[in-house]
């Protein structure tokens, strides 16, 4: 049997999708798997042993460019695949819809108009499943597998999953203590509203007795670290990573804490202990919760459908609390 699945974007989004992959070859290990996915975030996916293929299609730049042609161009490339047995989109958008209905193949299959993020994607699916829109979005992406596939495994069968996020190689020049817990930062986030404050981030870093890892992904993310750096000169700020390095780093640390963004949900994807900080995002839907990684949220009353670009409540959340979490996670991994 081939399938391929359809999750363009964005990393975190990606991240949580993944981890139906080993629940599908567990299954059924003969059973091809192909991603399509956009191609800012093919190094995701690229050395997974359980994809057989990568296929990055470059929407997001046409959409950039505003450009039919150069989405036409991406269709046709999809259109042009060898067919498969059954298509999943994953992602619920009427762009991820298209694609999925434009791969050959006997049957496409997504969330209905109740389920998907934009009502019209269910229209270009074969089949569709019904859940909930505010439900987890890790547990979405298991059901729907689920159902496509006759899975005989239950959600709850994900809190004893195995690590899933591979790098080409072990980056070992990035600056890792030998004699101390090393912990990643992730200041950044998509969105101001999942920032928390630099001052306090800062604070942290001062009362963890380890070694601070400062990831960047953009400028105005560089400029956060150096804040950081200024209020506390002992923390490193890593070079800008490739989306493999990230992988890797992340995979060799003891801890890491950051907003609801994807380089934290790796973490979790990795088996590595982290703490997810919440504002205006809800944590109930976009994170899991477990003995090693652990989700805080803010007191707002927060809308699953929408950001609320003027809820900065992620800032009212105290930098006591988020030491007293990463300082039993460090503790815990000592013992």
């Amino acid at each position: 049997m081939r399938i391929a699945i359809v999750k363009l974007s964005a990393m975190g989004d990606i991240v949580h999708a993944m981890i139906v992959l080993q629940y599908i070859k567990k299954f059924n290990p003969k059973i091809s798997i192909d991603w399509v996915v956009d191609e800012n975030f093919k190094e995701l996916l690229k050395f997974h042993p359980q994809i057989n293929r990568v296929h990055a299609v470059s929407l997001r730049n046409a959409n950039m460019k505003k450009s039919i042609f150069s989405f036409l161009k991406e269709l046709k490339k999809i259109q042009n695949l060898d067919s498969y047995d059954l298509v999943i989109d994953l992602q619920g958008l009427l762009k991820s819809a298209v694609i999925s209905r434009f791969i050959p193949s006997k049957a496409t299959l997504g969330f209905d108009k109740l389920s998907a993020r934009e009502k019209i994607a269910s229209f270009f699916y074969t089949k569709t499943f019904k859940i909930g829109y505010e439900e987890n979005v890790i547990k979405r992406n298991f059901e729907l597998i689920k159902f496509a596939l006759e899975l005989p495994y239950n959600f709850q069968d994900i809190q004893s999953k195995l690590p899933y996020m591979f790098s080409s190689q072990r980056y070992e020049n990035i600056g890792l203590s030998s004699s101390k817990k090393n912990v990643v930062i992730v200041p950044g986030a998509s969105h101001s509203t999942k920032l928390y404050p630099v001052n306090k981030i800062a604070r942290l870093t001062k009362l963890l007795d380890a070694k601070i890892i400062i990831i960047w992904g953009s400028q105005s993310e560089r400029l956060l670290a150096e804040e950081i750096k200024t209020l506390n000169p002992t923390v490193v700020i890593t070079d800008q990573l490739s989306i493999d390095q990230l992988i890797s780093l992340v995979g060799q640390v003891d801890l890491v804490v950051g907003s609801d963004t994807g380089p934290t949900h790796l973490a979790w994807a990795s088996n590595i202990p982290s703490i997810t900080l919440f504002g205006s995002t809800p944590g109930y839907r976009n994170a899991l919760s477990s003995e090693k990684n652990k989700i805080i949220e803010s007191k707002s009353n927060v809308n699953p459908l929408k950001i609320d670009k003027k809820d900065y409540s992620i800032q009212e959340i105290k930098v006591e609390e988020v030491f007293k979490a990463a300082n039993s996670l460090l503790i815990e991994e000592i013992n």
